[in-house]
């Protein structure tokens, strides 16, 4: 059952992974983990929703539990780093498709990344981000508001080559 799980899961959260991580081996760390948590506690499934979705929350809770056992804060960084850290490797497509936007999350900020993901991606609102992290809403809305602008920059710059 949990290989039958994890073969038709895998792909959709290892993409959750990916936005929350810095790099592919980092998500797998983040996969790793939040599948395990999803075996252990797969009897917590109350059948109310689509178990997709509950898996969803479990490795969304698996990523922020990775940041939080790496002791990595959620610091601000400036957008200037951001755009230093998406040029240093950006390859030049015809077309933005789904992998170079995830590349350009990626290369946010952790704090901005984890905002955005929650926020944008996740729906969670700014008072459920702050209660998650432990901080305030005028953070979790100034982090949001610094990763649009720094995805603005990178896409300004992704247009122009």
């Amino acid at each position: 059952m949990q290989r039958a799980l994890y073969e038709k899961y895998k792909v959709q959260m290892f993409r959750i992974c990916l936005r929350y991580a810095i790099d592919r081996s980092e998500a797998e760390d983040i996969l790793q983990d939040g599948f395990i948590k999803i075996y252990t506690d797969l009897h917590q499934y109350s059948f109310k929703g689509p178990l997709g979705g509950w898996m969803r929350r479990v490795m969304v809770n698996a990523a922020l539990q990775h940041i939080r056992k790496n002791k990595r804060r959620l610091q601000t960084a400036e957008i200037k780093e951001a755009i230093h850290k998406y040029t240093q490797d950006h390859t030049v497509y015809d077309n933005l498709n789904a992998q170079e936007l995830t590349n350009m999350i990626q290369k946010l900020p952790e704090g901005y990344r984890v905002v955005f993901n929650l926020y944008v991606v996740e729906g969670y609102s700014h008072k459920e981000i702050a209660q998650m992290l432990k901080i305030s809403e005028s953070t979790s809305k100034t982090q949001l508001f610094k990763a649009k602008k720094a995805l603005r920059k990178m896409l300004e710059f992704f247009i122009e080559t």
